[in-house]
């Protein structure tokens, strides 16, 4: 009969039907699933003995499905992290990565709103790279010290925080200023640990407002936690990127200094006809305070400067700059070179005086038959005549280093000059002071004998071997260091 239907049973039992008698039961372990045994002379008999067997089939597929479900659900967590992975591999740029993983995170997790937050050091403060369900354009950064952040407390302390949507509530009401929203929330730290080092939080992973109304679960901490520790290592990587990047500028824009200050230098055609002169400046950082410079003055004289600055590097090459630019205006306009250091003096005394620095310099001046020496030496003891024959003589200062000394204290020598025989030879305490792995200076003793030993060579050949053999004493200078000699 087509109307006729079976009657529901609260339990287990036979009922009657058109077709004879069958028994009804539930399978065990799901209740929503009944079984019938008829068409047999004891249904229930039967019934009894085949209910384990469906009971299992039944149990099985439950399991199948349970599997099927679980593997499908972690096969997405592994395409997640694979995803993420090459996103990673793909890019250095650490904004442009941390968009895609907040929006594949969020919508692996089930969340409408999340966040990284990298630590800034100089700042000392969590700034937002990336975020999901918000704008972070008027975004301030958070103090890593903010006792009401719950970002800031995840990085302080380099552990998991999570809340159910019940404690979000309760957090928008104590402190809704903070602009929390309802629903669950969870921030998980990013650690990162450089090889023999401890672990060390470098950021923050935010979600929260999941779909539903359900927690977090563990496995998603899990699977939060794996991936936190993959950007991890990707900020550590975009960071030494950026480093190395600003570094390769830094040493380009020292090395441009170094060719722009060694160019400031004069070259030795300058006097080409008038003397032989060669000389060599090497700053012990990419620009130093050491300077040289000689010209062809009026009536055939020949002027020569060598000078130091108290100190080296930057700040030392700029007053370098200001005094090689004087130099060349006031040797030109003066008759005597202690009137050249003066007005040198007269124009340095600002920067000088700014600075607290002050500066050594020998300057002198030979006739045109090199037959006298005229200088001026403001405290540059490092200036000798050496002979064909005898031994090195000392020039003596004249007066104390400009910066230090007073206004018309400076003096002048005139001494008699062998210019076909004598060298003059003039240098910075760089190149005597530099020391060996033992700690044993070069020494005015040791360059005075490489130069006497030289002194029947070529100015060039001299100023060459000078070096070679300082260079092979010391190693790495830690001072400028300057050698001019020059031969009429």
């Amino acid at each position: 009969m087509p109307e006729w239907r079976s009657p529901l049973l609260a339990v287990a039992g036979v009922s009657d039907t058109p077709d004879g008698p069958v028994w009804l039961t539930k399978v065990p372990g799901a209740d929503s699933i009944w079984l019938e045994f008829g068409g047999v002379p004891n249904p229930a008999e039967v019934g009894q003995r085949l209910l384990p067997v469906a009971g299992a089939l039944v149990a099985a597929e439950y399991h199948a499905i349970q599997v099927s479900e679980e593997l499908a659900n972690r096969l997405e967590e592994i395409d997640l992290l694979y995803a993420i992975s090459d996103t990673l591999g793909r890019t250095l740029r650490l904004e442009e990565a941390a968009q895609k993983i907040v929006r594949d995170v969020s919508d692996v997790v089930g969340a409408s709103r999340a966040s990284i937050m990298v630590y800034d050091e100089e700042a000392d403060a969590l700034r937002t790279v990336a975020a999901r369900g918000f704008n972070t354009d008027q975004l301030l950064p958070v103090d890593a010290d903010d006792d009401s952040s719950v970002a800031a407390q995840v990085f302080r302390e380099s552990r998991v925080i999570a809340y159910d949507p019940a404690q979000v509530e309760e957090m928008i009401a104590l402190a809704p200023e903070r602009g929390y929203r309802g629903g669950a929330f969870v921030s998980i730290p990013i650690c990162y640990s450089a090889p023999g080092l401890p672990s060390r939080c470098i950021g923050v992973i935010n979600l929260t407002d999941r779909l539903g109304t359900d927690s977090f679960t563990d496995r998603d901490i899990k699977l939060l936690t794996a991936i936190a520790n993959q950007v991890g290592a990707a900020i550590e990587n975009a960071r030494l990127a950026a480093r190395d990047l600003k570094q390769q500028g830094l040493r380009q824009e020292l090395q441009l200094a170094h060719d722009l200050q060694l160019r400031l230098l004069p070259s030795p055609s300058v006097l080409q006809g008038a003397a032989h002169v060669a000389a060599l400046c090497r700053p012990a950082d990419s620009v130093g305070g050491d300077f040289y410079t000689f010209s062809k003055l009026g009536g055939g004289r020949v002027g020569v400067m060598v000078g130091d600055v108290s100190s080296h590097g930057f700040s030392a090459a700029l007053v370098m700059a200001l005094v090689l630019s004087a130099a060349g205006i006031h040797a030109a306009s003066s008759l005597t070179p202690d009137e050249t250091l003066t007005a040198l003096l007269e124009s340095l005394a600002t920067e000088l005086a700014s600075t607290e620095m002050y500066l050594s310099v020998f300057y002198g001046v030979l006739d045109p038959d090199g037959t006298h020496l005229v200088y001026a030496s403001a405290g540059h003891p490092h200036a000798f005549r050496i002979p064909r024959a005898g031994v090195p003589v000392r020039l003596e200062t004249t007066a104390p280093p400009l910066g230090l000394a007073a206004a018309g204290s400076i003096d002048r020598l005139d001494l008699p000059w062998d210019g076909s025989n004598d060298l003059l030879c003039v240098w910075t305490d760089g190149l005597v002071e530099s020391r060996n792995p033992d700690g044993v200076p070069f020494g005015e003793a040791r360059l005075l004998e490489a130069l006497v030993s030289r002194r029947e060579l070529k100015v060039d050949d001299i100023v060459e071997g000078v070096f070679q053999e300082a260079d092979e004493w010391c190693g790495e200078p830690t001072d400028d260091r300057t050698l001019l000699v020059l031969r009429m």
